[in-house]
């Protein structure tokens, strides 16, 4: 992949987003001691940056692919931003989701015209439901990250952060399974090399810093915390060949700090925000 998939990404969705804000927190700046800004995704259509890489994905789609419909598998926001994404474009969209999935994200799934299929109750199950679904009714899959233009569709984020702000000197991403991490991470270096990217992901969700310091993929249990977005038991593929060249690290932290960054924010910005997030 390259950065000219990502401009292309930006040419194409940027019709149908918001182009979120990238404000200071002067308080948050001096708690941490130096120049903050935060890249209020959780203000963008569908209360993620998901819908970056869904519209992406569905819009390299040719018409027969999309009269098929899509299929994408997700404990809630890249259920949502394929929904909205879908309904967008005039695609038929069913969206597989956890048993235990949380009823508001169910229902704004479903408010966005999408069928919702609940079963299981981790990642491993809902690919395959969904990969029957694919076989059954010749849908497409959207993934929720290993997919290139997942991937691409998320690094538009980057672009927006050096327009508006062109003497960052780092940047700090969520990791999961990979596609922000990864997307925003090519962007950023690809414009400036001299950007340091650090990829954070919870203690006990850390498959992403085990598979960078051993310089492979590897998969672990599934992750309890806090971090719903977080609980992948691996990365991508893709993610993982982009962050292994070029992302300056990834660490961990607690679901304590998690949580005392969420109240962080909530006080002293006034942003109610995913502990994925935070």
């Amino acid at each position: 992949m390259h950065l000219s998939d990502i401009i292309r990404a930006a040419e194409k969705v940027n019709t149908y987003i918001h182009r979120t804000p990238l404000f200071p927190s002067q308080t948050l700046s001096k708690l941490i001691g130096c120049k903050l800004r935060l890249k209020a995704e959780n203000l963008q259509r569908a209360g993620s940056f998901k819908i970056r890489g869904a519209l992406n994905k569905l819009l390299s789609l040719s018409d027969s692919e999309r009269e098929r419909g899509v299929v994408a598998f997700s404990s809630g926001n890249h259920a949502q931003g394929v929904a909205l994404a879908a309904k967008l474009l005039g695609v038929k969209a069913t969206i597989v989701m956890p048993e235990d999935a949380m009823p508001l994200k169910v229902a704004a799934t479903k408010g966005y015209g999408a069928e919702v299929v609940q079963s299981g109750v981790n990642a491993i199950t809902r690919s395959k439901i969904a990969l029957e679904i694919v076989e059954k009714t010749g849908a497409i899959l959207v993934p929720p990250f290993d997919d290139p233009f997942i991937v691409a569709g998320q690094g538009t984020i980057a672009l927006e952060v050096l327009q508006d702000w062109a003497e960052v000197e780092t940047i700090v991403v969520p990791l999961g399974g990979g596609g922000l991490s990864s997307g925003i991470t090519l962007a950023a270096t690809s414009i400036n090399p001299r950007i340091r990217v650090y990829a954070v992901e919870p203690m006990a969700g850390n498959d992403g810093q085990l598979s960078l310091r051993k310089g492979q993929i590897v998969s672990i249990a599934p992750p309890k915390t806090i971090a719903d977005g977080a609980r992948t038991t691996a990365i991508g593929e893709i993610p993982f060949s982009i962050l292994r060249e070029k992302v300056t690290d990834i660490v961990t932290v607690s679901d304590e700090a998690l949580l005392e960054a969420v109240k962080l924010l909530a006080i002293y910005c006034k942003l109610v925000v995913e502990p994925t997030g935070a």
